[in-house]
């Protein structure tokens, strides 16, 4: 039978702490790295928000959850095909009136996610849970709204509305057309080069 020393005994703890140490170190810098490359700039904006990286991740940890006990669905290529044809009016209608055409692609959009599956809450909470599944766009999605919140206060002008559109138009696509269905992939592709070369949405 080994007898260990005091000493033996003390430096055998330390090991086992420093080892335990360095596993709890990898594992949280691991899933450090995984929550920063799927939230994308999400993760930034969130450790800014509630000031420091172990508030930040626990607050995207439960989006995760949220979002996770949602059902959400892709749309059927009848829904997709309708949503496209009511965003091609609300891009027409913002010749003439480019106010109410940012505010319909707004709901338009709240309408898109209802059907796929996600609550209709409030605006910080829609965008919350966004950012789990479309974290590149969802900052689109907030610079839209602060625009339109804006012009309401009379602080934007036309020049402001057509970024909105724009930035709706990005969370749209990706919305819509997500998973991608190939058999309408030639229809997307014709319709966002098109409305890149109009003068009013360029």
């Amino acid at each position: 039978m080994v007898t260990l020393t005091p000493l033996e005994v003390g430096l055998a703890l330390l090991a086992l702490i420093l080892v335990v140490s360095i596993t709890i170190m990898v594992v949280n810098n691991r899933r450090r790295a995984n929550l920063r490359a799927k939230f994308g700039p999400e993760y930034g904006r969130t450790v800014e928000m509630t000031g420091n990286s172990r508030k930040a991740e626990a607050e995207l940890h439960e989006r995760e959850k949220r979002v996770a006990a949602f059902t959400i669905r892709p749309l059927s290529p009848p829904q997709a095909d309708a949503f496209t044809d009511a965003w091609v009016r609300v891009q027409a209608q913002f010749v003439d009136d480019p106010q109410g055409a940012v505010s319909r692609a707004d709901v338009l959009l709240t309408e898109v996610m209802e059907v796929r599956g996600y609550p209709i809450a409030d605006f910080e909470q829609r965008s919350a849970d966004l950012s789990v599944d479309h974290p590149e766009v969802v900052q689109n999605y907030r610079s839209a709204h602060d625009i339109a919140v804006r012009h309401a206060r009379g602080e934007a002008d036309t020049e402001d509305l057509r970024r909105a559109m724009i930035h709706y138009r990005a969370l749209f696509d990706d919305l819509v057309h997500e998973p991608v269905d190939h058999r309408m992939a030639p229809t997307v592709s014709r319709l966002r080069q098109d409305d890149l070369r109009r003068p009013d949405l360029r």
